[in-house]
């Protein structure tokens, strides 16, 4: 756990990249949107990348949402929020949708 009280789901190393191992990192929260800081901060559904897979390059997270890596990402979460918190059901009402088949 870092000194902000953050965790992850993915890692416990958050000063490296969870992908690329480099320790030059941007800490992303999966799913975006108005309030969902905390809450991807609640569950641990934040990821520590370099700075070319969180926003910089052009299929980074931030360039790409929904595709790729992003996808992959918020895949686990669901899957993970699926395994310890709730529902699917519940999933959707807290993430907006669900992106499992």
């Amino acid at each position: 756990m870092s000194d902000k009280g953050l965790w992850s789901i993915f890692t416990d190393e958050l000063g490296v990249c969870y992908i690329t191992k480099m320790n030059v990192v941007h800490i992303h929260h999966v799913f975006p949107g108005a309030g969902r800081r905390k809450i991807c901060e609640k569950y641990g559904f934040v990821v520590p990348l370099h700075p070319t897979l969180h926003q910089w390059a052009p299929d980074s997270v931030h360039n790409k949402p929904n595709h790729g890596l992003d996808l992959k990402l918020k895949q686990d979460c669901q899957r993970y929020y699926e395994e310890h918190y709730g529902t699917r059901e519940e999933f959707i009402k807290v993430f907006g949708k669900s992106y499992l088949q």
